[in-house]
């Protein structure tokens, strides 16, 4: 498939116009050819309201990219799918396991490209951690991802609403470099989940995994941000900071950049690489690990939030 790609971007709130747009601006593979929107916009660039309506007008645009809340996004991607377009989805890929294995089998039976993609698997220093972990003995591991809901979901009250995720939306991704970076599966054992007294999603975390792992996730840091896995190994100890972001073995600095700017050019590179072979990609095991807390987690009620 020679030259750009014509790629449409449903879904324009916060998450689209920080990495996406930008992402698609520097790109050597894809021209954003169109949105779908009930309210944002990207200037000069032509703008639908319905999704329908953007399908039947736009049969030169060969790729849909959802960046939408997760709850409604199924509906997009399989009208999408239909209509013979191949499609990328923002992380989590579905509100539900069994309807992103239902887009997964539409896909496959059309001859399309599905992509669920994970954006901090991307990160500078998260290949490099994997290569290096490869031939060693993991003792533990334990992942601290704390942030702060008011900084990175102003006033978007979905998040703590069913399929909203709750601290999963930020935790889910800590746990797609963890699937990614081990060198053999783990399954949950046990979790303890709290939820504000006023909310249906958790606002905060704490995950226990075979092979002695840990995770703590916090919906409530204010200030300096916290996004940290750390391993022990039998020959040494490995730490992965700003979000998979830099690397230091045991204690000193290996490999990465102090930036986030570089997962979703990386994922843009990947979705044009996978349309031109004609595969698709679909990992769903940290989505698994979220589900499975869902189930085995303990429910604790803390105060009340308000944005």
């Amino acid at each position: 498939m020679p030259g750009k790609m014509k790629v449409a971007l449903v879904g324009i709130g916060k998450i689209a116009l920080d990495q996406h747009v930008p992402a698609l601006d520097a790109s050597p593979d894809w021209t954003l050819a169109c949105t779908v929107s009930r309210k944002g916009e990207v200037e000069g660039v032509e703008a639908f309201t319905d999704m329908a309506a953007m399908l039947a007008a736009r049969q030169d645009v060969q790729v849909v990219s959802l960046a939408l809340p997760p709850v409604p996004r199924f509906a997009y991607a399989e009208a999408a799918l239909k209509a013979g377009r191949h499609v990328m989805l923002e992380k989590p890929p579905g509100a539900t396991l069994a309807e992103v294995h239902a887009l997964e089998a539409l896909a496959r039976a059309r001859g399309l490209t599905l992509y669920a993609t994970w954006h901090s698997r991307m990160a500078h220093a998260v290949a490099p951690a994997r290569d290096w972990l490869q031939d060693k003995v993991i003792q533990s591991a334990h992942i601290t991802w704390r942030e702060d809901v008011r900084k990175w979901h102003p006033g978007q009250d979905w998040v703590f609403e069913p399929g909203g995720m709750g601290v999963f939306d930020p935790g889910i991704n800590a746990l797609s470099i963890l699937t990614e970076i081990l060198p053999a599966p783990i399954h949950l054992t046990g979790a303890e989940l709290e939820f504000p007294g006023n909310r249906q999603t958790p606002i905060a975390a704490q995950l226990r995994f075979s092979g002695n792992v840990t995770a703590e996730f916090d919906w409530r840091q204010e200030g300096p941000q916290t996004w940290d896995i750390r391993v022990e190994t039998d020959r040494g100890g490995l730490d992965l900071r700003m979000g998979g972001n830099v690397l230091e073995i045991d204690g000193v600095v290996q490999a990465g950049q102090n930036s986030i700017m570089g997962e979703y050019p990386a994922l843009y590179a990947r979705m044009a690489s996978l349309v031109r072979e004609g595969e698709s990609e679909v990992d769903l095991a940290p989505m698994v690990h979220v589900s499975d807390a869902m189930t085995l987690g303990r429910r604790v009620v803390v105060e009340d939030f308000h944005f």
